[in-house]
């Protein structure tokens, strides 16, 4: 099972809803994978479409026991072998399609007569329970998750622009920050930091997923930080070693060329102690050195040795 579907099971499996709670839920999910349509003899339809069962069992048993509305649900079967089936949840048999609709915050009464409403509407953003219900129920109908392990992407997608920037309204209610595109002809609400999905996932109360979640986020920020550290000893490691090559060859070479008898005895002795140690850090030298001498004064000693050895590349020439 994916991440998404995950959080989507949990959500089925272990809410539970007062009435409110429940219509706003099927609100949004109406809001976001309804379609409407007028049939010949002018009577208005209304539908949902999913493909997971379990969401259409979950939205057909609460519609009954909670709002006492009797809904039917077909399948649709897929043609190939990968199509998978799809779930049509049918709002025609009731008794008044229309006033349910503008319940639901999907259609308006204006002074212009019944209109399209593509806001988040007003009822369902009062109440903290019915505004969580809601972006759970919004979740359920268009939203996806990303597996933590590779990156952190949550997003819903919405059908207008209008939608969209309330759904971005809403989720700043909790201070969760979120942007939108468009995409393929919809609006899309996403959220691309860790925080802010692991507060979306507090906010609708799927505290499995959240726990999941935070503990792969925790793995790999400190595998993020580990490898921090190793890429930087390593890059410390190389230059060390860089520089300690280098520092043997201009020791050889006034060795060959000069002699090291011939150079100032703090020289000399830091010379011989590099041949001698080639793998030692300068602090390490420093520290073997009578008396001994810091990072920094070794450091000096071997640069005018090398000064010295460029000098004497220099006479060659």
């Amino acid at each position: 099972m994916s991440y998404s579907g995950m959080v989507k099971s949990e959500l089925l499996r272990n809410m539970e809803y007062s009435e409110e709670e429940f219509l706003s839920l099927l609100a949004a999910v109406m809001k976001v994978s309804g379609t409407m349509s007028i049939s010949s003899g002018m009577k208005l339809k209304f539908r949902i479409i999913t493909e997971n069962a379990a969401t259409a069992r979950f939205l057909f048993r609460n519609a009954k026991e909670k709002l006492g509305i009797e809904l039917k649900v077909y399948i649709s079967r897929g043609v190939t072998l990968k199509k998978r089936n799809s779930y049509i949840i049918s709002f025609d048999e009731m008794k008044d399609t229309r006033e349910f609709l503008i319940k639901c915050g999907i259609l308006a009464k204006t002074e212009d007569g019944i209109v399209l409403d593509a806001s988040v509407p007003y009822r369902f953003r009062q109440d903290e329970n019915v505004k969580r219900a809601y972006l759970a129920g919004t979740f359920l109908g268009s939203g996806t998750v990303s597996d933590p392990e590779k990156q952190y992407h949550m997003e819903f997608v919405t059908r207008s622009p209008e939608y969209a920037e309330d759904l971005k309204d809403l989720l700043s209610g909790w201070d969760i920050k979120a942007g939108i595109i468009e995409r393929k002809g919809s609006q899309v609400v996403y959220i691309k930091d860790g925080e802010g999905i692991a507060d979306v996932l507090t906010v609708i109360g799927t505290h499995t997923a959240l726990l999941e979640f935070e503990n792969t986020r925790v793995m790999k920020d400190m595998r993020n930080r580990i490898n921090r550290i190793v890429n930087c000893e390593t890059a410390n490691l190389s230059k060390t070693v860089n520089a300690s090559v280098r520092q043997v060859e201009s020791i050889k070479q006034i060795s060959e060329e000069y002699g090291l008898q011939r150079l100032p005895e703090n020289l000399r002795e830091i010379a011989e102690k590099r041949l001698q140690y080639p793998d030692l850090s300068l602090k390490e030298l420093g520290e073997m050195l009578d008396p001994p001498v810091g990072k920094s004064g070794v450091n000096h000693r071997l640069r005018k040795i090398e000064k010295i050895a460029g000098e004497l590349s220099k006479g060659d020439d």
